[in-house]
């Protein structure tokens, strides 16, 4: 007799729906498991035959074949047990196979017939809903994840019997009493406060707008002027992630193996040391495994001591910098993960850091050219915002600076601007903006368009540059409250955007 099941299986960020077909034929005692399965798939067939006998089935002394369709998806992980054991048990009769059409089963097998939860569960529970399937069963201790995702009826099974008795129409098992009392939006506490940076006002509002927007961000500057201290601040003026994107982020923990019981609310701030690899930072370093950048998704992504990045991991970041997204591409397989991040990055002007401090430097001409190409031209182009530090003066440092909370009250009314303002073409920042919107969206006088033809004339922008100006220029407006993109908006981006200690790197 032939019955069928519905599960999932997972490669990197991608959840593929496999039915499992289930054969049971008279023939010599077997037990085959076909549809390019991994170790752990094939592994299987001794978890679901102890499983199934442990639970006070019956294990058909047949020749059994089971198919993982479709045949060319590569099937990985222990999460297909339960579909498994559910198919040969309908396929001998031992089960009803009239609601196997319309539930997905996912979780792994123990001997004794205990069912425990396998990573991705929340993916696999937005799988189920595209596949249009109505029930999604899962173990209790993945349950809660799995209810994140609206429009699924996901029902706990902790035991193979219990499976079997909801397929033959029965109840499900009550979700655990801890799961129960969870929360659906996590209450992480913010980190550390702008408060703390004293001086370097410029830098702070520099990076106000570049929260605002969403936009790329260098601070250069000598050592102990603040600039880490700056970067690690940035969340906490950022605002919380909403529903749509906390999910994806929890979608990517999940997919990882980080057990989610609740959506996250602060942005992700990933902050990968220099000693990173361009697989590390991108991803691809084997089949389905994916890097920083995509960790970062919806979050911010800092590059400390950004010069001593190998140069062919920083040269793997223009894609992602500039489209949102990671395209791997292998001899046997590709895939596109999504890597919309801000980056946030610091640098020394110079190897030893001081150049600019006074007399301290020490570097020589060679030293200093060294240093400039180790950030290519094309990599700082598309950097929004590049920021000088200075030591503060003795004044300046006891001067209480813009708290997180007074900080994040501007990047909040900047952004509802801007997404009012871009609902109707889908984005929501205005470092998200093509061409064609800025056209739209950031409309220059004849004295903002004499000062872009100013500096583009000088060598300080590039097309890319220009687009990227406008659309800073475009939230120091949204900061202010102005309709209208002013020529001293303009004058303020391109400020913003030309670092001389860079300058000359830019032109590479």
């Amino acid at each position: 007799m032939l019955a069928r099941a519905h599960t999932f299986t997972i490669e990197g960020l991608h959840t593929r729906h496999v039915t499992v077909e289930v054969d049971i034929r008279l023939g010599l005692p077997a037990f085959a498991i076909v549809g390019l399965a991994d170790a752990a798939v094939r592994e299987a067939r001794e978890r679901v035959q102890a499983a199934i006998r442990n639970s006070g089935f019956e294990f058909p002394a047949r020749r059994i074949t089971a198919n993982l369709a479709p045949g060319d998806v590569p099937k990985a992980g222990p999460g297909l047990d339960l579909a498994l054991a559910c198919a040969v048990l309908a396929a001998s009769r031992q089960l009803s196979p009239e609601r196997m059409g319309s539930t997905a089963l996912f979780g792994e097998l123990g001997l004794d017939g205990t069912v425990r939860p396998s990573w991705g569960t929340l993916a696999v529970a937005q799988a189920t809903r595209r596949a249009g399937l109505q029930t999604l069963a899962v173990a209790g201790a993945g349950a809660r994840e799995a209810q994140l995702v609206d429009g699924v009826d996901v029902v706990v099974v902790e035991r193979l019997a219990s499976a079997v008795r909801l397929l033959n129409g029965g109840a499900a098992d009550r979700l655990p009493e801890a799961i129960r009392r969870g929360r659906d939006v996590g209450r992480e506490l913010p980190g550390p406060d702008l408060a703390d940076v004293r001086g370097q006002r410029h830098a702070v509002r520099a990076l106000v707008i570049a929260a605002a927007g969403g936009h790329n961000i260098l601070l250069s500057g000598p050592p102990g002027t603040g600039k880490t201290m700056l970067a690690q601040r940035i969340g906490s003026i950022l605002p919380p992630l909403s529903r749509a994107e906390a999910v994806e982020v929890a979608r990517i923990r999940s997919l990882l193996g980080t057990d989610v019981g609740e959506l996250p609310r602060l942005r992700p701030f990933r902050a990968p040391h220099h000693s990173i690899t361009a697989a590390g930072l991108i991803g691809g370093a084997r089949r389905g495994s994916i890097g920083e950048v995509v960790f970062a998704h919806n979050g911010v992504l800092f590059l400390d001591e950004l010069s001593e990045f190998a140069r062919p991991t920083l040269e793997a970041l223009r894609q992602p910098l500039e489209d949102g997204r990671v395209a791997i591409a292998r001899a046997r397989h590709s895939a596109v993960y999504p890597a919309r991040f801000m980056l946030v990055a610091a640098t020394n002007p110079c190897p030893c850091g001081y150049s600019g401090d006074g007399d301290r430097c020490r570097c020589s001409e060679a030293d200093m050219g060294r240093h400039r190409r180790r950030l290519s031209g094309p990599l700082l182009d598309r950097i929004d915002l590049v920021v000088n530090l200075d030591r503060p003066d003795a004044g300046d440092v006891g001067t209480p600076g813009t708290s997180s909370a007074q900080a994040r009250a501007q990047v909040v009314a900047a952004r509802e601007r801007a997404t009012a303002r871009l609902r109707q073409d889908g984005i929501s920042l205005n470092a998200h903006m093509d061409v064609r919107l800025l056209s739209k969206h950031a409309r220059l006088g004849d004295k903002g368009c004499e000062m872009i033809r100013g500096a583009r004339a000088s060598g300080l922008l590039s097309a890319r540059g220009e687009h990227r100006v406008l659309r800073v220029a475009r939230t120091i407006a949204d900061l202010d409250g102005s309709e209208r993109v002013r020529a001293r908006d303009i004058g303020a981006a391109i400020a913003l955007r030309a670092e001389p200690s860079l300058a000359a790197s830019r032109a590479g």
